[in-house]
């Protein structure tokens, strides 16, 4: 009886029998090969279906976009809240998305010309302080302009929920923020922070969100050239 291993070199003279044991080998391995290659080719498939591949990251927030000509004077008149003439650095801005649309506004002022604004602009309730700085936020609405988002401040930060028209209305809880800040209704509130970055100057951060659509939004034809 001859012994066979399948790891054993065949011994003996190189014949008819050799070259078919041969090329039963060559066989042998080629199939093996083409399965394991079939089996990667699978398990890529697979993975990329899962949402495993490298272009999924980007594929993210394919529905939002930034609109063009957005001017300070068109995001104030839509917040119902002015740019005082001394502010400076006035950034405006109006992401789209499907769920609802953000409307952003930020300039700064002197400190003594940031409190006669916000004595003008009260909040609902009372001007709230954070407890602990959030400086995990990602970069999503303020980054558009190079700034960080205002969750990421503690120290000189402000903020509440400011409600243009209804300063005839009775005020909330003191110390209770009485709207939702995602609320998309009719009567917009808006999110006004006020961080006091240097000695004398503080940053307003005005955050509104709006019902997608419900802004006819300006053409960049149509919108003014920046002031230089």
């Amino acid at each position: 009886m001859n012994d066979f291993s399948p790891c054993r070199t065949p011994e003996g003279p190189v014949g008819d029998g050799g070259s078919s044991r041969g090329r039963q080998r060559k066989w042998l391995v080629a199939g093996v090969t083409t399965a394991a290659l079939t089996v990667t080719g699978a398990v890529v498939a697979a993975g990329s279906l899962l949402g495993g591949g490298g272009d999924r990251p980007a594929d993210r927030g394919a529905d939002t976009r930034w609109a063009e000509g957005i001017r300070p004077e068109w995001m104030s008149e839509h917040m119902g809240l002015d740019v005082p003439a001394t502010a400076r650095s006035a950034q405006a801005a109006y992401k789209v998305t499907s769920r609802f649309d953000t409307g952003l506004l930020t300039f700064t002022l002197t400190r003594s010309e940031a409190e006669a604004y916000l004595e003008k602009h009260h909040p609902t309730g009372k001007w709230l302080t954070p407890t602990a700085a959030q400086p995990d936020t990602p970069p999503s609405d303020f980054a558009h302009f190079g700034l960080p988002e205002p969750e990421t401040f503690k120290d000189g930060m402000r903020y509440g929920d400011v409600c243009p028209g209804t300063d005839d209305e009775p005020a909330g809880t003191p110390g209770v923020l009485t709207t939702d800040p995602y609320d998309t209704s009719d009567d917009k509130c808006t999110s006004l922070y006020a961080h006091e970055y240097a000695p004398n100057r503080t940053r307003i951060y005005l955050r509104t969100h709006f019902e997608p659509g419900i802004s006819p939004l300006p053409t960049p034809s149509s919108a003014p050239s920046p002031a230089r």
